[in-house]
């Protein structure tokens, strides 16, 4: 495809995501330069266009990840049977300080790359392995290769964040570095609850530079209500706020999250398996808590909003099923539908950055972050019936067909497009060898196969005792 030639989608489903637009069956979406021209039926091609054929397809916006450790994506999978103690362990108290800039630099980019190829365009680079700024540079280039769109939201997972955010490196790091709706940028960090609130200098920090703070909140052992109370009580709830997680908090704690204008980070896929606590959207729903999608880590999971969209909704609805069984009642209409989670991953994120007015919903003058879901080769993929639950229950990253972030086409016809996927690969593959040489292969294997606690099993009170297990004779009179 020739760049800078408008781009006319033509005659697919169109999820907009837009009230004003709606769904739009047979639809078109024109896209001229960064910006949605049109979005309707019939749209007339203009003589240079390129047109792509969406029959048979879903037309959407980029999805938004709004919560992504995308720097231990080097390591994906290794991890996928820690508990969250482990991960801790791992990272916190052992094995974080021997990334090395260069390994941040290979997370970040296969990270990157894998988000676009899955229809993801934005994405939060929660990037808490920044021990110096060195690493947060590495960050950024990593960042800057890949043409999606991105926010470096900067920690140090061993650092003081009232002493890192407020030091001349990194002053010097937010003043090298330009920042715009390609790379934005954040500040992460966690509020432990320690009524001294040593915290309070690294809100004053992000106050003074105008920053988002994101926060992993609600976190079972972790953080808690007592850290709510503190940003509550100090005036660091604000609507630049987001709660990652908040799976176990009191209902006063989530009363100031809405009161505040706060929105929160589901990563179902995480609270699932990890244990922050039940998944929380069942929660939100009962405060009015504005809600996004995210992935938190390849290092356990995937890196997949198609898998986030579905585990929420049905861990939503498992949730409602058992509340409502524990009261020995039936539910029969579910609260939680295809179409709300589908606006979490998408206007749900926008609205999370910050970034409503840009990104989110195929709106005329909005930025050209465009997806089409389509593939012709897949029997999972006719008949699109109801669109919003094929996107949550049926379409997988495999279907991303054409991925466009600001105007700019980065994936068509499933192949990604003026990525160096071999550069990815080498980087990661020099990672992966350095930790296990730094580690050794006891450790590395040790790590990546943690113990099995011995547990009891149940008595079977049924078993046969004397069943010897020979046949059955059977009488023949003929």
């Amino acid at each position: 495809m020739q760049p800078g030639r408008p781009i006319l989608f033509r005659n697919g489903t169109v999820l907009s995501m837009d009230s004003a637009i709606g769904v739009i069956e047979g639809g078109d979406v024109l896209v001229r330069g960064q910006q949605i021209e049109q979005v309707g039926r019939d749209l007339p091609a203009p003589d240079d266009a390129e047109v792509i054929d969406a029959t048979g397809g879903i037309l959407m916006p980029g999805m938004i990840d709004t919560h992504r450790h995308m720097w231990q994506t080097a390591m994906r999978g290794f991890g996928a049977d820690w508990t969250l103690t482990q991960y801790f362990v791992f990272y916190y108290l052992n094995w974080g300080k021997i990334f090395r800039p260069e390994d941040i630099y290979a997370g970040n980019l296969l990270s990157a790359i894998e988000s676009l190829d899955a229809g993801v365009t934005t994405t939060v680079d929660w990037s808490h392995g920044l021990r110096t700024p060195e690493h947060g540079d590495a960050a950024v280039e990593a960042l800057r290769t890949v043409p999606g769109r991105f926010v470096l939201a900067y920690g140090n997972l061993l650092g003081a964040p009232w002493e890192w955010s407020n030091s001349p490196e990194f002053r010097s790091f937010v003043d090298r570095n330009s920042w715009d709706d390609m790379l934005g940028l954040q500040m992460a960090f966690d509020v432990t609850g320690d009524a001294a609130f040593p915290e309070k200098g690294a809100f004053e920090a992000a106050r003074e530079l105008d920053l988002r703070v994101t926060t992993h909140a609600g976190v079972w052992g972790a953080t808690t209500d007592d850290s709510i109370a503190l940003m509550w009580d100090n005036g660091f709830m604000t609507p630049k706020v987001t709660y990652v997680h908040a799976s176990t908090l009191s209902p006063d704690s989530y009363h100031r999250i809405a009161a505040s204008g706060g929105s929160v980070s589901i990563a179902t896929e995480s609270e699932q398996s990890a244990g922050q606590g039940y998944p929380t959207s069942w929660q939100l729903r009962k405060y009015g808590i504005p809600a996004s999608l995210s992935m938190d880590t390849s290092v356990w999971w995937s890196g997949d909003l198609f898998s986030a969209m579905r585990a929420t909704l049905s861990a939503d609805r498992s949730r409602e099923h058992l509340e409502a069984q524990n009261a020995g009642e039936t539910v029969v209409h579910n609260s939680l539908r295809a179409e709300q989670v589908v606006e979490w991953a998408t206007m749900g994120g926008a609205r999370t950055l910050g970034l409503e007015d840009v990104i989110g919903s195929l709106t005329p003058g909005k930025k050209a972050d465009v997806v089409l879901i389509k593939n012709d080769r897949s029997p999972v993929m006719f008949p699109i019936l109801h669109p919003y639950g094929h996107v949550v229950f049926q379409a997988g990253r495999g279907d991303v067909h054409t991925v466009l972030v600001n105007g700019k086409v980065v994936k068509h016809q499933h192949e990604l497009v003026g990525i160096d996927l071999a550069k990815a690969r080498s980087a990661v593959t020099a990672t992966v060898e350095f930790a296990r040489r730094e580690m050794g292969g006891q450790e590395w294997n040790a790590c990546m196969n943690p113990e099995i606690p011995a547990t009891d099993v149940i008595a079977n009170p049924y078993t046969y005792t004397d069943y010897k297990g020979q046949g059955v004779a059977v009488r023949s009179d003929s």
